[in-house]
């Protein structure tokens, strides 16, 4: 790791310091911003305003159908769109030292996931905590369960619980991962269903700022590559209109699922708009300083490489625990007489996602 460091601080240049801009096609690099633009938006801001106003509410398999869609999109964006193009900037030969004796790109990609997990879990136990504390019954609970789930009790135990059982009641307090389905309904509240409620919120809410922060990691670095590509810009360019719809519609999709409150109301279409323009803001950047901004130099390949690794880790641990497991393993979503149905369409929409993504990934 330290040489590592020592190599990031090296000064000397062995890489280009040019780009392949033409200087042709102008006019359609300037129009990608607007297009750009149109596609990022409509991708993250059509499922929330299809969930909340009527007059333009879709069927509830259109909404099904974006969600599970936009799942597999995020999880072959860490693969084919962040994971393999942080690997071949950092393991460029021009940069030497460590970073063609080690796979850097994946190692920081590790770190990242690790440190991700790492953040939930402190943020988890900080939830905990909290409900625990503004509980009014007294009563506690834990994401991890009871231990009685692990402990082997005596057959004699077993008998006096039984009889000293008390009549069975819905258990208030199902693990964060089950995903309860209650809502913050009047007359749930100062009850235990609203310490359910409160924990879902919370670990919805930093689901969806962990995905926004890899996602607008990788918009960033996106535009300002297309700004500056040269012959492949039309390819790029058609690609990336696609990519944005598609990914903005995973955000999208995500945000709109979360039931937030009144103070907060604001927040969604903040997140949804600051997806929207980061993309076209880097491409304006990038048209500003497309004569000089040089994408295969030395900074250029390390900060593009360490970013898109991180955000690469950051949309691992999102993609396959956020939006796989958790939707798909301890969901209550499927449960039913059509559960099993369900879920397998879920699932053959999710791989449809991932699959155009990464054959996108051809191409960009």
């Amino acid at each position: 790791m330290q040489r590592f460091i020592d190599d990031l601080l090296v000064k000397r240049e062995t890489c280009p310091v040019d780009n392949e801009y033409d200087g042709q096609k102008m006019g359609a690099r300037i129009s990608a911003v607007f297009v750009i633009l149109v596609g990022s938006a409509f991708g993250a801001f059509f499922p929330i305003l299809s969930s909340r106003y009527s007059f333009i509410r879709l069927p509830s398999w259109c909404f099904f159908i974006a969600k599970y869609f936009g799942s597999g999109v995020i999880v072959a964006t860490a693969f084919i769109h962040l994971l393999e193009p942080a690997s071949d900037s950092l393991g460029e030969e021009c940069l030497g030292g460590t970073f063609v004796e080690y796979p850097w790109a994946f190692g920081i990609a590790l770190m990242s996931l690790f440190a991700m997990f790492f953040i939930e879990l402190i943020s988890f136990h900080y939830v905990d905590m909290k409900i625990e504390k503004e509980s009014s019954d007294g009563h506690s609970h834990s994401h991890f369960g009871s231990s009685d789930m692990y402990l082997k009790k005596d057959e004699s135990d077993e008998e006096e619980e039984i009889e000293n059982k008390p009549t069975p009641q819905v258990n208030p307090y199902p693990q964060h991962f089950q995903h309860a389905a209650e809502h913050q309904d009047p007359e749930v509240l100062g009850t235990p269903v609203e310490d359910v409620n409160k924990e879902q919120y919370y670990g919805q809410l930093l689901s969806v700022f962990i995905l926004e922060f890899g996602i607008l990691f990788h918009s960033a670095f996106t535009g300002l590559a297309l700004a500056v590509a040269g012959d492949e810009f039309v390819s790029l360019y058609i690609v990336l209109v696609f990519h944005q719809m598609f990914e903005g519609l995973g955000l999208g999709a995500r945000i709109a699922t979360i039931d937030w409150p009144k103070k907060r109301r604001w927040t969604p279409w903040f997140l949804a708009l600051a997806y929207t323009l980061t993309t076209p803001i880097a491409i304006s950047i990038g048209l500003g300083v497309r004569t000089s901004y040089p994408p295969g130099s030395r900074k250029a390949l390390i900060t593009n490489g360490v970013c898109d690794s991180i955000a690469a880790g950051i949309l691992f641990y999102s993609g396959i625990v956020e939006l796989m497991a958790h939707e798909f393993l301890y969901s209550n979503q499927f449960k039913g007489p059509n559960g099993f149905r369900n879920i397998m369409a879920a699932f053959m929409v999710m791989c449809l996602g991932a699959g155009l993504m990464a054959l996108l990934g051809k191409w960009a």
